[in-house]
């Protein structure tokens, strides 16, 4: 590199170490400290901060913050409907196994699988040949058991008239005496033997013993059945009326068995979601002790079932009415919040401002909820809308929506 080339590579570094002492004082004082001032002045006058635009106000902000749009309901006084909600299970007020009483062959199925039969309907027969002939035959045998004892009472005439004139010895008279008395316990024996062929006869005509549903057949036709055999006939549902059996809690003890010296409460079955009525009936029994494994009570509920809407072995859930609390003050139950410190609603004030208003409920359902304390006749509960609402927060209340809006 010639002398040239040198001092213009000198000069670029000593360039370069001026600028970067300009842009870091603080370097160049390091290395030249009486060049520091010279650097800081000339920073200063290169790098000095500008003041920043002052931000431009959004039309929002310059309008005021922005209103939540809310539907509204105010608490009213009402009559309150008091339920107890449980669980149950449909069961049929009685159930039977039609079986028979006799052996025999079955020489005629007279029901259809799932038919409503009525009682005293014919559901089967039995050959009923052989029974018939047995109650011939004591038929015969009592009518020649009755001409034996007439032969003998003539006879026990004509001895009476010759003992009485010394023909015959008393004791023919008293044999011919024990005859007759004889011949006449027979024929009541005969009589008792007639009754029995008879019931045996009639056993073979099976008639349903109650109104109710019949099931699955369980023999057929042309089988042999006999009176000792466990498998029945079919089996009879009576499924009108039809229970539910259900449980409540044992706290709840008092207030039902009020009710029910009241008179009879209304139970709502329904399905086991809750959502659809099935039908409405009566509670009839309260079980004579609590069940100490889970701490309720058994109940039996009473219902026509007239629709046949409940089936035995459906599950269901229930609703137990066990008083009215009269004029209660009341809100819609989607208006209720829960928070860390417990159940709260948004109350709209007369400024359209949202305020938290902790509650105190005396019950509550899927629809009403009871105030026990927190709330007044007639203020106004945010039912919806409660995305974004804080306490506080400016409202704007959805016209013709909710009640008291």
């Amino acid at each position: 590199m010639g002398p040239r080339g040198l001092a213009g590579a000198t000069l670029a570094i000593v360039a370069a170490v001026v600028a970067y002492g300009v842009y870091a004082p603080d370097f160049a004082g390091r290395l030249f400290p009486s060049a520091e001032p010279i650097a800081r002045r000339a920073h200063d006058a290169l790098f000095a901060a500008k003041p920043a635009p002052a931000p431009t106000a959004s039309p929002a902000a310059a309008s005021g913050p922005t209103a939540v749009a809310v539907s509204v309901a105010a608490a009213t006084r009402a009559d309150y409907l008091v339920f107890i909600d449980g669980l149950g299970q449909v069961q049929a007020e009685n159930t039977v196994t039609v079986r028979t009483r006799v052996d025999g062959q079955i020489v005629k199925i007279a029901f259809a699988e799932g038919q409503m039969v009525k009682a005293g309907d014919l559901l089967a027969q039995v050959d009923p040949r052989p029974f018939q002939a047995a109650l011939d035959q004591a038929k015969a045998k009592q009518a020649q058991d009755q001409a034996t004892l007439a032969n003998a009472k003539l006879d026990l005439v004509r001895y009476s008239t010759l003992a009485k004139q010394s023909f015959a010895t008393q004791q023919q008279l008293d044999t011919q005496n024990a005859l007759v008395n004889q011949l006449i316990a027979q024929e009541a024996a005969d009589a008792a033997a007639i009754d029995a062929a008879q019931v045996q006869l009639d056993y073979t005509t099976i008639a349903a013993p109650l109104t109710g549903r019949v099931g699955f057949r369980l023999i057929d036709q042309g089988n042999m059945v006999n009176a000792a055999q466990q498998t029945g006939i079919v089996t009879i549902a009576q499924i009108e009326p039809i229970s539910v059996n259900f449980t409540a809690p044992q706290d709840d003890l008092p207030r039902i068995s009020a009710a029910l010296a009241a008179g009879a409460p209304s139970v709502e079955a329904r399905t086991s979601d809750g959502l659809t009525l099935l039908a409405t009936g009566k509670l009839t029994v309260i079980d004579n002790q609590v069940d100490v494994a889970t701490g309720t009570i058994h109940l039996k509920g009473e219902f026509d079932n007239k629709d046949h809407a409940l089936w035995p072995g459906l599950a269901v859930s229930t609703r137990l009415r066990v008083e009215v609390e009269k004029n209660a003050l009341t809100i819609p139950d989607r208006a209720i919040q829960r928070g860390p410190d417990g159940r709260f609603v948004y109350v709209v004030g007369a400024d359209n401002r949202a305020v938290t208003r902790p509650l105190t409920l005396a019950h509550e359902d899927a629809d009403t909820a009871v105030v026990a304390k927190g709330l007044s006749e007639g203020e106004k509960v945010v039912t919806a809308g409660y995305f974004g609402l804080q306490p506080g927060a400016l409202v704007a209340v959805e016209a013709g929506v909710g009640g008291g809006s």
